[in-house]
């Protein structure tokens, strides 16, 4: 309403902007719309689509959780060393140190239950998870779907 006001009886000041916004309201600025929104639970196979090909944004699980990995884009997003890790759970592949496409799921295979890993590579995942929990924001969490991964 105040746009129109403005337009139409010339700039009167106010502390609302053109489009009607009230300053200090807890309408979300520019930098919080452009963040990630949780997105609660993800099954092998909707995580799948955000691989930096089929969908600009690039999801990576570790240990569960999901990460938007679409800031890293040179390490995840295709030609990147990580690519093949991008729209899969990365946990395996991240734990054994491989870049092998065996240390991956298909969607419609069981999750990984990542029990056969030695000490040593569970310390690793760890690792990776801090890394990952500094560094990208958590979107949601990987779950089996039911009747597809169980």
């Amino acid at each position: 309403m105040s746009f129109i006001r403005n337009l139409l009886f010339g700039g009167v000041k106010t502390s609302e902007d053109p489009t009607g916004v009230v300053q200090g309201s807890s309408t979300p600025t520019i930098n919080e719309a452009s963040q990630p929104i949780i997105e609660g639970k993800f099954y092998p196979r909707t995580i799948y689509k955000f691989n930096g090909h089929d969908d600009e944004k690039i999801f990576i699980a570790v240990k569960g959780k999901v990460f938007d990995c679409t800031q890293g884009r040179q390490f995840y997003g295709p030609s990147g060393p990580y690519s093949n890790f991008a729209g899969h759970d990365a946990s395996r592949g991240l734990a054994t140190n491989s870049f092998e496409l065996d240390t991956l799921r298909h969607w419609d295979q069981p999750i990984d239950d990542l029990k056969d890993l030695t000490t040593q590579d569970l310390q690793a995942l760890d690792g990776w998870l801090e890394h990952f929990e500094k560094k990208y924001p958590c979107v949601g969490s990987l779950e089996a779907e039911p009747g597809v991964n169980i």
